[in-house]
């Protein structure tokens, strides 16, 4: 078994495509998934399951979902070796200059092929700063993630890849969860 993390996007933001975390869980434990465990209310799933393509999972999850809820849901699914790949490739993080509470992660669901950074960059504000990577976009938001104009959609239309945005606090937080699963599969 391997513990995976599972990121869904944008289900329970501004009261549109709810599904409660208890009825996420149940649908993780019907498709024979053990030790589901959610955290927060956006979307975060960790999970064990037998070894399997992470691409492969991901599609599994985002078709039981529109067959029990009736819509489509990106989902990336993630190893902890994946996931610890991408916190420590995060040079904003790095930076001291830098408020780790504006930090923001957007998970890629695939690497972008073709993208005109030029076209994104013109939207930064100046205060802001952006790394885009093959798994991630790393943002530093001063203003407010709220108010950006480096949000997730406007990166996923220009960047043509599904992505998904969470805070550097709850990435640092599901690292340790996604460990701590990792850990105690092998103590059992």
């Amino acid at each position: 078994m391997v513990t995976y993390l599972s990121l869904l996007r944008g289900i329970n933001v501004s009261g549109k495509r709810i599904i409660k975390m208890d009825a996420l869980k149940q649908l993780y434990e019907k498709l024979k998934f053990k030790n589901v465990h959610t955290y927060v209310q956006s979307g975060n799933v960790i999970f064990s399951a037998n070894k399997e393509d992470t691409k492969q999972l991901a599609q599994k999850i985002s078709v039981q979902i529109e067959k029990e809820f009736g819509f489509d849901v990106p989902v990336i699914v993630l190893t902890s070796t994946n996931l610890k790949a991408i916190i420590d490739h995060n040079l904003l993080a790095k930076d001291k200059s830098k408020n780790a509470e504006f930090l923001h992660v957007t998970f890629l669901g695939d690497v972008p092929e073709t993208f005109d950074k030029d076209a994104i960059l013109k939207v930064k504000h100046p205060t802001e700063a952006i790394e885009i990577t093959s798994s991630a976009v790393y943002l530093y938001c001063p203003n407010g993630y709220g108010k950006t104009k480096l949000n997730n959609t406007f990166l996923e239309k220009n960047l043509k890849v599904p992505a998904t945005t969470r805070n550097w606090k709850t990435v640092n937080e599901l690292l340790k969860l996604l460990t701590r699963g990792s850990l105690d599969k092998s103590q059992s």
